[in-house]
């Protein structure tokens, strides 16, 4: 898979939102019930939705997040091999949340959060995550 790194308002159409989250300055993790890998918070954006609206809507559903700050870092795209996506260029907004309140239970697919300080060594994504985290230290977001 290939990973690339575009500046805000340089493209139009995305399909997916990934959130770089932190709580008191140290990083939020979710791990889905289907998976034994850690990942940041994100997924497809709905019709109808915008970029912002749907990196609000995942990080509730992934963390239970209820106040928090939220902005833009970059827009991404991610290129997969030929037999997942036929070659294709997707793109997708990078978000940076520093969240406040939680609900007292998650809601939604996610089976656990973690606070930490380090990342993780499984990584859900591995070609993409990584380089969206270099993204984010590089402007000064982490």
């Amino acid at each position: 898979m290939i990973c690339k790194i575009y500046r805000l308002n340089e493209l139009q159409q995305y399909k997916y939102v990934v959130v770089l989250s932190v709580y008191k300055g140290k990083i939020m993790l979710s791990r889905h019930k289907a998976r034994t890998t850690w990942e940041t918070q994100g997924g497809h954006i709905e019709p109808g939705e915008t970029p912002l609206e749907a990196a609000k809507r995942e990080l509730y559903e992934e963390t239970g997040a209820l106040e928090f700050d939220i902005e833009p870092i970059c827009i991404y795209s991610v290129t997969a091999p030929d037999n997942l996506n036929h070659g294709e260029e997707s793109f997708g907004m990078l978000f940076f949340a520093d969240i406040r309140r939680f609900e007292a239970e998650l809601h939604s697919e996610i089976d656990k959060i973690v606070i930490t300080d380090r990342f993780p060594e499984r990584w859900t994504y591995p070609d993409i995550q990584p380089h969206l985290i270099e993204e984010a230290k590089k402007r000064g977001y982490l």
